[in-house]
């Protein structure tokens, strides 16, 4: 059975993109990212597929794919690894001289059941939103890597679904990079039932009137 993680790029104030719903904050990086390339490169090499929304895919077949990312030591591992695009428009998902993506048009969270159960091993979503806000709600989502900015923009669209219970996530891992990166990777803890939460507790921080 497939693992299905979501790795985010936020700012310092917990926004995966704008109020426009577009994502430029990683332009506003001062230095290189080296450290953070070889350490995603290095997990990339554990990952077997991404599935990725319309949007997201045409920013990646875009530039991915293409001569204009020579030069960067992830793109042959990402370019490597078997793609789905979610899509109920697109009738077709080329990805540069390399084979096309597999279209997935149905029902997303049929799908990503059933692509979890085909692929063994580590499944990543970038970006893509709408689409890993539906797998959050759903359930699917079994790990999340946030690489935390150090960039404030003070509002926008965050990763996770809003309007939902609480999640509680388990820290696994915390390391700072170059350029001021911080990857913070977790695992999503079982949804409990109402019978088996803990009683409230109150922070030494709230009041107590």
């Amino acid at each position: 059975m497939g693992q299905l993680i979501v790795q985010q790029f936020v700012t310092a104030d917990g926004f995966a993109a704008n109020s426009n719903n577009e994502f430029n904050a990683y332009e506003l990086l001062e230095g290189g990212t080296a450290q953070f390339d070889q350490s995603q490169l290095a997990w990339l090499e554990t990952v077997d597929a991404m599935v990725l929304g319309a949007a997201t895919y045409r920013m990646f077949a875009e530039y991915w794919p293409t001569p204009a990312s020579e030069g960067e030591i992830i793109a042959p591992a990402l370019n490597g690894l078997r793609r789905f695009v979610f899509s109920r428009r697109l009738g077709r998902a080329p990805w540069g001289d390399l084979p096309e993506a597999t279209l997935e048009s149905g029902d997303a969270v049929e799908a990503i059941r059933r692509i979890k159960s085909e692929i063994e091993g580590t499944i990543v979503l970038w970006g893509s939103l709408t689409l890993s806000e539906a797998f959050f709600s759903a359930g699917e989502v079994d790990g999340v890597r946030l690489v935390t900015m150090p960039v404030a923009i003070g509002a926008g669209r965050g990763v996770f679904p809003a309007g939902k219970d609480p999640a509680l996530l388990h820290l696994q891992s915390a390391t700072t990079y170059d350029a001021g990166l911080v990857e913070l990777v977790y695992t999503l803890a079982a949804r409990q039932s109402p019978a088996r939460q803990s009683p409230a507790r109150q922070s030494p921080n709230q009041s107590a009137g």
